[in-house]
């Protein structure tokens, strides 16, 4: 199979993911690129931040444009891992390769486990202290910035759990915090984009942001949940994989 088509498929799945979801899609970019397209875990982490910048910010127009957005809270919570993540993408570069692969391994591998516990109903969106949103948004920060993951898995239950909004508008308000930190993460990374293969990159791009259009309209007709647990086994495999490559 040619690596066109594989970088389509590969887009296609990632962005219907992100659009459904509004994250975990990016965690299976790094694989597909690695496994399926014969990229380093450095360049893989690069080219990652370019689909979900790009991806990220196609989707939050949409979720944006139906009231589904929370600028405030959002903004403050990306606004605290601009800087970890610039430092984490200037430092990515100089990590070796199988503890790159083994740190994704395992952030995928909670990622998994934490899509598959059932979440709690929020009864209402309340006011968090800017001191737990500012820490959570830090973290999540510098986890894109080093492991080149929007970490929008992360953030959608930080964002409910910590700055308090209902599920659906943190599923929108997480695509802006994404895109806000990917795109500074990437902004760090600029010298380790020149080797890049845009004949891939550019595909896989085209094909993530029209998946997550669809994946905006999949997530009114089939049941959230069952989305989420079906790309949490998936995940899951993934991770186990990518955890036996590092180590072995």
């Amino acid at each position: 199979m040619s690596a066109l088509v594989l970088a389509l498929a590969a887009g296609a799945v990632i962005g219907l993911a992100l659009g459904a979801l509004g994250g975990g899609g990016s965690v299976l970019a790094v694989p597909a690129l690695i496994y399926l397209l014969g990229f380093t875990p450095v360049a893989a982490t690069t080219a990652s931040l370019i689909i979900v910048t790009t991806t990220s910010a196609t989707a939050l127009y949409a979720h944006a444009r139906d009231g589904w957005v929370r600028w405030r809270g959002g903004g403050l919570f990306a606004a605290a891992g601009l800087v970890p993540a610039a430092l984490g993408g200037a430092v990515a570069g100089r990590v070796p390769d199988a503890v790159l692969t083994g740190a994704f391994a395992v952030i995928a591998g909670v990622a998994a486990v934490r899509m598959l516990r059932p979440s709690r109903p929020s009864s209402g969106e309340r006011s968090a202290g800017w001191r737990r949103t500012v820490g959570a948004g830090a973290g999540l920060g510098a986890v894109t910035g080093v492991l080149g993951v929007g970490g929008g898995f992360l953030a959608v239950p930080a964002l409910v759990g910590v700055v308090g909004l209902r599920m659906r508008a943190a599923v929108g308000t997480s695509l802006l915090v994404i895109t806000v930190n990917s795109l500074a993460a990437l902004l760090a990374r600029t010298g380790t984009a020149e080797g890049l293969d845009w004949a891939v990159v550019g595909p896989f791009t085209g094909a993530a942001v029209l998946g997550a259009w669809g994946g905006k309209r999949l997530a009114t007709k089939v049941s959230g949940g069952t989305l989420q647990r079906l790309f949490a086994y998936v995940l899951l495999a993934v991770a186990a994989f990518m955890l036996v490559d590092a180590v072995v």
